[in-house]
């Protein structure tokens, strides 16, 4: 049985069943396809949030992994899953995913490396019977420690290593064993299906997709999107709800061509991957009056970079519109 979907948004939970593994290249494991998908979020979240960092309003503690678990996965298939990450433990939370360069990579541990207590306490177990229970126990645990102080990890067979998070934008991040291209953040997690990463033509552009969920997340849109009565069932798509969930979707298409460049990529290859997903196969008839259409969405991806190239081009400091006061939801 696949992995299934992480308790994100209550909504969504209702009204999808457990996704398939994406198909997979002939002759690869699709629970490897899935960890390499884990491999390039985590290295993307964690150079968006740390290299931004000093924008963002709220921070957290990176460390710059994702949490794997062999609850995830059904005892007949386990074993295969497992051996995807190197992790030979089938008891206790792994690392899933370590980001080059990043706090977690730099105390030696490797991706498969199971986790057996922190900071000399039990590895938190998480409530009710959910897969994603502990990791998001650890996750919670882990994003409220202050980004400048040491934790130690027990690790293995008795052996412990100590790192220091490092300040960055909050929000986690996990991927979905799901071939639909597509992603949702949620305020402190941000939620990526292996079918966007296959779309994605490179590293680029799947961080891009990730930067726009990212900004949701920085501006607070589920938040003041609850705190302005919105219907998110049926009535979504119409009139007041439909125009708030429209200025959401505007204002982080916004702000993540300025995270691009806060984090060294190409502020133009928003504007590039847009275009080709709203181009996409398979993409609905209907374009969703929550959403802004493909052609104006990338026009304005196009005027945020130029403006960012006009800054650059005079020498003078970037610094993102809205993250400081975003205008009122109305």
């Amino acid at each position: 049985m696949p992995r299934r979907a992480p308790m994100i948004l209550a909504a969504l939970l209702a009204s999808m069943a457990a996704p398939a593994l994406a198909a997979a290249p002939t002759g690869q494991s699709p629970y490897a396809a899935l960890a390499l998908t884990e491999a390039r979020v985590a290295t993307i979240g964690f150079r968006l949030t740390t290299a931004n960092a000093a924008w963002c309003p709220v921070r957290q503690a990176q460390f710059g992994w994702i949490w794997g678990d062999p609850r995830l996965y059904t005892a007949d298939r386990r074993t295969e899953a497992l051996a995807a990450y190197g992790a030979e433990d089938q008891v206790h939370a792994f690392i899933a995913a370590l980001a080059p360069h990043s706090p977690a990579a730099s105390t030696g541990m490797r991706v498969g490396t199971p986790v057996t207590a922190i900071a000399g306490a039990p590895v938190p177990d998480g409530t009710g019977d959910h897969p994603f229970a502990r990791i998001t126990a650890i996750e919670g645990n882990m994003a409220a420690r202050p980004v400048d102080t040491a934790i130690a990890l027990h690790i293995g067979a008795g052996h412990v290593v100590t790192l220091t998070p490092v300040a960055g934008c909050v929000s986690d991040f996990r991927v979905e064993a799901n071939e639909k291209p597509g992603a949702v953040a949620d305020g402190r997690m941000v939620l990526v299906n292996q079918g966007l990463g296959d779309f994605a033509a490179d590293d680029e552009e799947l961080a891009a997709a990730i930067a726009h969920e990212l900004a949701h997340n920085i501006l607070r849109h589920r938040a003041r999107l609850d705190a302005a009565g919105v219907d998110r069932g049926v009535g979504k798509q119409f009139g007041r709800n439909a125009r708030l969930f429209k200025q959401t979707e505007v204002e982080a298409d916004r702000l993540s061509v300025w995270l691009l460049a806060g984090a060294g990529y190409d502020p133009a290859v928003a504007a590039r991957f847009w275009s080709r997903f709203g181009q996409r196969q398979g993409r609905p008839m209907f374009q969703a009056s929550t959403h802004p259409n493909w052609r104006d969405r990338v026009a304005s991806l196009e005027a945020e970079a130029a403006a960012i190239a006009s800054l650059q081009r005079a020498g003078r400091p970037l610094h993102p519109p809205l993250v400081d006061a975003p205008p009122p939801l109305e």
